[in-house]
């Protein structure tokens, strides 16, 4: 399997820049796995498609705004920091550019000195060790200096932090949102629990190795990046119940769905506890949980349209996103909705 055959053209001006104001507004791509039949929709007639009885598992990670811009202490030069993974002490693992800016030793300040950090070492990919010194609590200072961390291919300002974010976000610690579940509102997840649709929540703090680029020609060899996850008992025992019911288990993005399958052993019982996950799915692979997937569309030759590929197999959903670059449909993580269901 290649990592070429999930190649395909996307138009620059079809790269949503940003969010809707709407953000159950957006369109929505109803795909059948079974029989490959596709409809258009708006987001909110998800409810429609969800039955009393299905449970619907959303992923309750918080953003960070773990951008931070900073100057090098002696030579003022600018140097930017991107947090990735808090180790302790007030250490995280960051990705820093310019990187031959950042040797150990060096010494980058915040905000004119409110937060300073320390190169420690130099890790895999390039990563930096930084240790952080503070007066207070570093989450405030954060909130204060940090900005989020758009992925690269949005060029535009965020005007309101908040649209990073998921109505139900609530564990800080990810680097990059959980984009399918931007579309609810309070509202339609009101509406789809009065409906009798179960709601549950994992945790999975996404790291930017999800956006990483399959560099190999061989996708099997591609080395995911490890993130970590949290399945608390009473979802798990949820989740599970709902499975044995012979409802329908509904991912809400591919963060949701990694989770999931993670967590679940070969007897198909979710098992809740926590820890980090290196999973990589791509077609070939027999689904454990899930039945179903919302979720946004993908960059060309990334893991997730692995992912997806692999739920509704490759050749429906490349017709798929032929067909949603023909409509006109908005792509990546301020774009719009694809629903895959089926049996």
């Amino acid at each position: 399997m290649k990592t070429s055959d999930f190649y395909y053209d996307l138009p620059q001006e079809l790269i949503a820049q940003d969010p809707l104001e709407d953000r159950a507004g957006s369109k929505l791509l109803v795909l059948d796995k079974i029989t490959g039949e596709i409809e258009h929709h708006v987001f909110r007639d998800i409810i429609d498609f969800l039955d009393p009885g299905d449970c619907l598992v959303v992923n309750d990670t918080k953003v960070i705004p773990a951008r931070l811009i900073g100057s090098k202490v002696g030579t003022d030069a600018k140097i930017e920091v991107l947090l990735l993974k808090r180790k302790e002490n007030n250490i995280w693992e960051t990705l820093v550019k310019p990187g031959k800016k950042a040797k150990p030793g060096t010494v980058i300040s915040f905000g004119d000195g409110l937060l300073t950090g320390e190169v420690l070492e130099v890790v895999e990919e390039g990563n930096r060790l930084i240790q952080f010194s503070f007066e207070g609590i570093f989450e405030e200072i954060l909130d204060q200096l940090g900005q989020m961390p758009l992925p690269p291919y949005i060029t535009h300002q965020l005007k309101d932090k908040n649209r990073y974010q998921t109505v139900y976000a609530k564990h800080e610690g990810s680097a990059a949102a959980p984009t399918a579940g931007l579309h609810f509102t309070p509202e339609l997840l009101e509406a789809i629990q009065k409906k009798g649709v179960r709601l549950a929540h994992v945790t999975l703090h996404v790291g930017l190795g999800t956006f990483r680029p399959v560099k190999v020609d061989d996708v099997t060899e591609h080395h995911m990046h490890s993130e970590f996850y949290v399945v608390e008992e009473d979802q798990a025992k949820l989740i599970n119940e709902t499975k044995a019911a012979g409802g329908k288990i509904i991912a809400v993005g591919t963060t949701s769905c990694r989770t999931l399958e993670a967590a679940t052993g070969e007897d198909g019982i979710l098992k809740a506890g926590c820890g980090w996950t290196e999973i990589f799915i791509y077609p070939g692979y027999k689904f454990r949980m899930i039945d179903r997937l919302i979720t946004n569309f993908h960059l060309p030759e990334s893991t997730l349209l692995m992912l997806v590929s692999a739920l509704a197999g490759k050749d429906k959903i490349m017709k798929a996103y032929e067909i949603a670059v023909k409509e006109k449909y908005r792509f990546f993580s301020f774009g719009d909705a694809m629903f895959i269901t089926g049996n």
